[in-house]
């Protein structure tokens, strides 16, 4: 159980016992109850908690208050927690305390489960109890839940392993929609998804009905025959594809058909604390020069702030950071037709395809992320993802490089000590470049190897998965993911989150582009060299030249094999 159930579960039992003290004129409050659900509310939210304070919640005078309390500290029900400050100390719940309050949660929970639906023989842990009813604002097509009721078909899915995917796992595994279980899922990091994905596809039978793929990943899967082209499917079930932003939807075709529906889109963005700039009287970001300049003036490691935060961890993280800040400098890793916004792979003949990242460009790019180390946590080099974003989440950073997904948080964790502090801003420009902002996300896609009869059911979840229902509810609930235009447009989705508003205006502005991230075959094999020579390369194990020469011999070498490999395949 996380701690969005606990305190939707602390929620719900007061709510069914407010009716009984109203209607029951001798009951009273519950002492006990009111003191530990206070106490363990204040944790979970990161809030510090005096004995006073403790005391008034209580309900009772202050003298027998005292006593209930200095009881349940002396039992190591409550422990007193040192503070730096004036305050004294502070309370807190034991591990015993959380525990047993856990337990009698996860019990609540159980029992709810049993009596709304859940299925005899079922695990509560395997249902969701939601603080939002996803599960009721969005009806399920009937042919998902006639199959599930009667049949007994349950559906399978490999996910990647973010906050949005955890949210739609919930809205499936809701035991009032009836649908499925945790244990259908399968939400793994990234690089794990990608090796489940081939390994999947070398079996006989899919052991996945719905898989979510990288962006990138998209030209690989479908020359690699692990995708099915799902054309038919999509006007099937009613997608429109115009109702998605162009160059979302564009992400999910290769060689002019339809290999998946976009899920999610997110974008990577700088994220500045703006109750620091603003008091230190400092412009927000618009350039590398200013991004290192402000860093310079809020770095101060010793008293375990740092100017910047961006992902830096060898292999995929580093790589697309790189390819991030090449294209903020105004160029693509390999030689993509410029068009008026930025480049495209439309119209070109992939035999002419070469690597350009040794450039200035590339030296830029490089250049930049060493300076970018002299502002950054020492382990930077170490770091990515949740572990960077923890770190301005817990307001030790004034700026870091964030995909809006991740960047959620901000504004819904209860932990966060950055609540409406960000400014959100577009990717900061290198030399030459401009501040197109790079998009990523994950395209729901059918395994080939999928047995045929299960098909049309796949087809199904992906249209409910991907619907401007389901989208606009996961929007209402935090999730920033707005593809669909009848999303983005929505009043009631753009005022739930800063994020998306930003997102909408950089559309509007053309300022939104997957270019950085060309999604050709070969794009796994350019991460992986970029992810090994840029990071060496940062360490002080090569030098700048040296890393770029080697990532663009065997750069050039993937293109080359690429060229034959898939010709081969065409030719089958």
């Amino acid at each position: 159980m996380n701690e969005y159930e606990m305190l939707r579960v602390i929620d719900f039992i007061e709510k069914t016992r407010r009716p009984f003290r109203e209607v029951i004129e001798a009951a009273d409050e519950d002492a006990i109850w009111l003191i530990v659900t206070f106490l363990i509310k204040s944790h979970i939210l990161s809030q510090p908690v005096s004995i006073s304070t403790l005391g008034q919640e209580s309900g009772l005078p202050y003298a027998t208050s005292m006593r209930l309390i200095n009881r349940l500290i002396d039992s190591g029900h409550i422990i007193k927690v040192s503070k730096s400050s004036g305050q004294r100390y502070a309370l807190q719940p034991s591990e015993q305390l959380l525990r047993s309050f856990e337990n009698y949660a996860r019990k609540t929970k159980s029992l709810l489960a049993q009596t709304l639906g859940l299925r005899a023989g079922e695990e509560e842990d395997e249902y969701y109890f939601g603080g939002t009813p996803l599960g009721s604002q969005i009806i399920p097509p009937m042919r998902l839940v006639q199959r599930r009721a009667e049949a007994q078909i349950e559906l399978r899915f490999l996910l990647n392993d973010d906050n949005y995917f955890s949210a739609m796992r919930n809205m499936w595994a809701d035991f009032r929609s009836n649908l499925a279980s945790r244990k259908n899922f399968d939400l793994l990091p990234l690089p794990e998804v990608y090796r489940r994905a081939r390994e999947n596809a070398a079996k006989k039978l899919s052991d996945y009905d719905v898989i979510a793929i990288n962006m990138p990943w998209l030209g690989e899967f479908a020359e690699s025959g692990i995708i099915r082209p799902i054309d038919q499917y999509v006007q099937r079930t009613g997608i429109n594809p115009l109702d998605f932003h162009p160059s979302i939807w564009s992400s999910a075709t290769w060689d002019g058909r339809d290999y998946g529906v976009p899920g999610y889109c997110t974008v990577e963005f700088l994220a500045a604390r703006k109750d620091l700039f603003l008091e230190a009287e400092i412009s927000f970001p618009k350039t590398f020069e200013d991004v290192i300049r402000a860093g310079r003036k809020f770095h101060s490691p010793d008293e375990g702030m740092y100017g910047a935060v961006w992902d830096g961890a060898r292999g995929m993280p580093i790589a697309s950071s790189f390819l991030f800040f090449l294209g903020a400098c105004g160029q693509p890793a390999i030689s993509l037709r410029k068009t008026r916004s930025g480049y495209t792979l439309e119209g070109l003949d992939p035999d002419e395809l070469t690597c350009t990242i040794l450039s200035d460009a590339g030296f830029a790019a490089l250049e930049y992320m060493r300076r970018l180390m002299e502002i950054s946590p020492p382990a930077i080099l170490e770091m990515a993802w949740d572990k960077t974003l923890d770190v301005f989440l817990q307001g030790r950073a004034s700026l870091g490089y964030f995909w809006t997904m991740r960047a959620a948080r901000f504004e819904y964790d209860v932990q966060s000590k950055v609540k409406r502090r960000v400014e959100y801003l577009p990717q900061p420009s290198g030399p030459g470049g401009t501040r197109a902002s790079p998009i990523g996300g994950f395209l729901f896609c059918i395994p080939t190897n999928l047995p045929e009869e299960r098909v049309e059911l796949a087809a199904d979840a992906i249209a409910w998965m991907a619907s401007r229902e389901a989208m606009k509810a996961h929007v209402k609930n935090g999730f920033p993911v707005a593809p669909r235009f009848s999303v983005s447009a929505d009043p009631e989705a753009a005022a739930s989150s800063p994020i998306v508003r930003f997102v909408d205006q950089l559309a509007k502005k053309s300022l939104l582009h997957t270019w950085q991230r060309p999604k050709i075959p070969q794009y796994t094999t350019i991460e992986k060299v970029l992810g090994t020579e840029i990071h060496d390369a940062l360490l002080g194990n090569k030098t700048p030249r040296e890393a770029l020469e080697t990532a663009a011999a065997e750069i050039e070498m993937s293109l080359r094999v690429g060229r034959h490999s898939v010709q081969e395949l065409r030719s089958r």
